[in-house]
C-alpha cells in the first residue's frame, strides 16, 4: 500500500491535485517543483505556484534546477517513497528515478492519450478544432507521455472553451481521478492499458510566431486560435503599428475583403465568414469589452488589420 508519497508539479494546473492528497490525509514527504523565475534583474524570486501553495501548507519543498546531480538523486532515493505523482512538472523525469519508488510514478496528463503527449495538449486540441479532449492518468515511462494508461475521462470543447476555462476544469477532473486511482492502489485493482503507439501525436510548445492572427485562414480557425491562446500568450493583430490581442470573439456570417473591418463595432473577414471582437487589449493597456474599448478608440470599418 502507498503511504509516502511525493508531489512534483509546478503551476497553478497542478494545485488541485496537490490540494486533494492533503485533504485526503496522504502522507506527502516532500513537493518538488521547478526553480523561482528571477525578475528585476535577477534580484527578485517568483516561486511557482506549487512552490507557494506547498510552503502555505508547511510541505518540504525541493526546487532542484535538475534532477541529474548525485546529491539530489541520493536525497529523492533515502525519501524512499512509495509512490510519486507528476502533474505538470514541466522536466523530463531521468530514468534512473522511475524504479525508485514502489508502485512507480503516475502522471495526470490533459489530454486522451495517446493524442496530444507533450508539452501544450490543451491548447493544440482546441486550436485543432477537436470536438473533446480530457485527462488520462499513466505511468510514466522513459519516452515522453507513452506509458500505460489506467484511467481516462472525457470532456467536450466547443467553440466558447478556452484553455483558461479547460484548463481550469481538467485540473479539477485529474484531481478527482487521482484520488480514485489512489485508492485502486491501494486496494491492488489497477489495471493499465498499453497505449497504440502508431496513434500518437505531439502537443508541441506554442511558439511566439504562432500568435499572431492570419486573417486568411477561416474564422472557424481564428476563433479557436483566440481560445487556445487564452489566457496566454494571447492570439494578436496590429494596426497603425500598434499591437492589440483578442481575448473574446464570434464568429459572424458577414463576408469582405479578408483582413478588413467589415464595420464600425470590429467585425474582421477572414478566409471564409469573419469575426466579431468581444474583448481586447492594446499593448500596454487593459483588457477592455468591446463597448469600453470603442468608446475611446475607432477603428472605421474598410480598414486594413495586419
Amino acid at each position: 500500500m502507498p503511504k509516502k508519497i511525493i508531489f512534483m508539479g509546478t503551476p497553478e494546473f497542478s494545485i488541485p491535485a496537490l490540494n486533494s492528497l492533503i485533504e485526503s490525509k496522504k502522507e506527502i514527504i516532500a513537493v518538488y517543483s521547478q526553480p523561482p523565475n528571477k525578475s528585476h534583474r535577477g534580484q527578485t524570486e517568483n516561486p511557482s505556484a506549487i512552490e507557494k501553495f506547498a510552503k502555505e501548507n508547511s510541505l518540504n519543498v525541493r526546487t532542484p534546477k535538475n534532477l541529474d546531480s548525485e546529491t539530489e538523486f541520493n536525497y529523492f532515493k533515502n525519501l524512499n517513497p512509495d509512490l510519486v505523482i507528476v502533474v505538470a512538472y514541466g522536466k523530463i523525469i531521468p530514468k534512473r528515478y522511475l524504479t525508485l519508488p514502489n508502485y512507480g510514478f503516475i502522471n495526470i496528463h490533459a489530454s486522451l492519450l495517446p493524442k496530444w503527449r507533450g508539452a501544450a495538449p490543451i491548447q493544440r486540441s482546441i486550436m485543432n478544432l477537436d470536438t473533446e479532449t480530457g485527462i488520462s492518468i499513466m505511468k510514466i515511462v522513459e519516452q515522453l507521455d507513452a506509458g500505460p494508461v489506467m484511467h481516462q475521462v472525457k470532456v467536450k470543447i466547443d467553440t466558447n472553451t478556452s484553455t483558461k476555462k479547460l484548463s481550469s476544469m481538467l485540473s479539477k477532473l485529474g484531481a478527482k481521478s487521482m484520488i480514485e486511482c489512489i485508492k485502486k492502489i491501494e486496494n491492488n485493482k489497477t489495471m493499465f492499458k498499453e497505449q497504440d503507439h502508431s496513434k500518437a501525436s505531439y502537443a508541441k510548445k506554442i511558439s511566439k510566431g504562432e500568435s499572431r492572427i492570419k486573417w486568411e485562414e477561416s474564422a472557424k480557425k481564428i476563433l479557436a486560435k483566440i481560445n487556445a491562446l487564452n489566457p496566454n500568450p494571447g492570439a494578436w493583430f496590429e494596426y497603425k503599428n500598434n499591437r492589440y490581442k483578442i481575448w473574446q470573439a464570434k464568429i459572424s456570417q458577414d463576408k469582405g475583403n479578408v483582413g478588413h473591418t467589415l464595420d464600425d463595432k470590429l467585425t474582421i473577414a477572414c478566409g471564409d465568414n469573419s469575426i466579431q471582437i468581444l474583448e481586447i487589449q492594446k499593448e500596454g493597456k487593459n483588457k477592455l469589452l468591446l463597448d469600453k474599448f470603442l468608446i475611446g478608440n475607432q477603428i472605421k470599418e474598410g480598414q486594413k488589420i495586419d
